[in-house]
């Protein structure tokens, strides 16, 4: 089994949104693999089940490396209020993650 660590990344979802009642914020949840940089799993804060599975299909195998292709499917196929906060949130998530991991992809250990 290869090593994953689990990252989150927040944004501000817009006033109007049932998430911003329900959380306050928006957040995606994100499992990767440290050793291809692959998201396993992915999960976001989102009030709809679909949303989630959506979500989910957007993200999971691609590379957290990749962040600006993650963001131009978003971009072109997400079309949920939420957009810009999940594009948001994603690139928080992938600063947490750089972070963390080291060039070599192992987990840094001055967590």
């Amino acid at each position: 089994m290869s090593p994953s660590i689990f990252v989150t990344g927040e944004a501000k979802a817009p006033s109007n949104n049932p998430i911003t009642t329900q959380f306050g914020m928006f957040y995606v949840a994100l499992v990767v693999d440290t050793d291809t940089h692959r998201i396993l799993d992915a999960e976001c804060s989102a009030t709809l089940a679909l949303t989630n599975s959506f979500v989910r299909s957007l993200f999971v195998g691609a590379s957290i490396e990749e962040e600006g292709t993650l963001a131009e499917q978003v971009a072109a196929r997400y079309h949920g209020s939420s957009q810009r906060a999940l594009v948001a949130a994603l690139a928080n998530a992938a600063a947490k993650y750089r972070s963390v991991v080291d060039p070599q992809g192992r987990t840094s250990s001055h967590n």
